[in-house]
């Protein structure tokens, strides 16, 4: 036998060996491999599914807010110049809220991890408020405040301030603003959360306070061409306010 052909056999020999081995692995990982792909496949259709039925309560919690908030906003009897014929009016303000609050309970309790159930539990806030329910309302703001989205949290902590300054409690209503009043929400502007606690301020008698406040307000508060913004304006009309008819000056 030749060289050449004992080189070709020897290469035969090695593919054959390979191929006893590749084989070999294989039908030992075999089981592993099938695990693998099947773990696979379903967390592929557990995510399908999860998003798919993220989507359905979305939509029946925007559907189900949409509902509470029709009668949230259903006009009263007494604000109606000219009351339409057919049309739904509420006696008062507390008889609406009452009927409105079980709504916005509902989708809050049902769908509390969808945005609708979380802008939920703060008109749950509101209604509670309207009816008179102070505990529950503070309870709704308390939890809307602490959530996880700042723009919802900010207007839960600006509800529960104005709720503090009704009942009293100043020094919490004080922290709440001032706490805004350094934030970044879109929903409660840093500029508004000020006015707010110039106006608090004021109320309680520390003018100095509040004058400080507006006027830094009114120095600072620019829109990007360097113009007096929004909240400067109305801080410098709080800070100089017009003479009224009849105040010194002729009508």
């Amino acid at each position: 036998m030749d060289n050449a052909t004992k080189r070709q056999l020897k290469k035969q020999d090695q593919f054959v060996a390979l191929t006893e081995t590749s084989v070999h692995w294989a039908e030992e990982h075999r089981q592993q491999a099938i695990l693998y792909g099947v773990i696979a496949v379903v967390a592929t259709i557990v995510i399908v599914a999860a998003y798919t039925i993220y989507q359905d309560r979305s939509s029946a919690a925007a559907t189900a807010f949409g509902e509470a908030m029709q009668i949230y906003q259903t006009p009263l009897a007494d604000s109606a110049t000219e009351p339409i014929p057919g049309a739904k009016y509420f006696p008062d303000a507390k008889t609406r809220a009452a009927a409105a609050l079980t709504g916005f309970q509902k989708v809050a309790s049902q769908y509390s991890l969808t945005n609708s159930g979380r802008l939920a539990e703060y008109f749950v806030g509101l209604s509670c408020e309207d009816e008179g329910q102070t505990a529950c309302a503070e309870q709704a703001f308390q939890k809307v405040a602490s959530g996880w989205d700042s723009g919802l949290a900010a207007l839960g902590k600006d509800a529960l301030a104005d709720l503090d300054q009704k009942t009293g409690q100043y020094d919490k209503a004080i922290a709440l603003y001032t706490e805004l009043s350094k934030g970044h929400a879109v929903t409660v502007p840093a500029s508004l959360a000020k006015l707010q606690l110039a106006e608090l301020y004021q109320s309680q008698g520390d003018r100095d306070k509040a004058r400080e406040i507006l006027a830094l307000l009114k120095d600072k508060d620019k829109d990007p061409n360097g113009r007096p913004g929004a909240a400067a304006e109305i801080a410098a009309q709080k800070l100089n306010p017009a003479p009224t008819a009849g105040a010194g000056s002729p009508e």
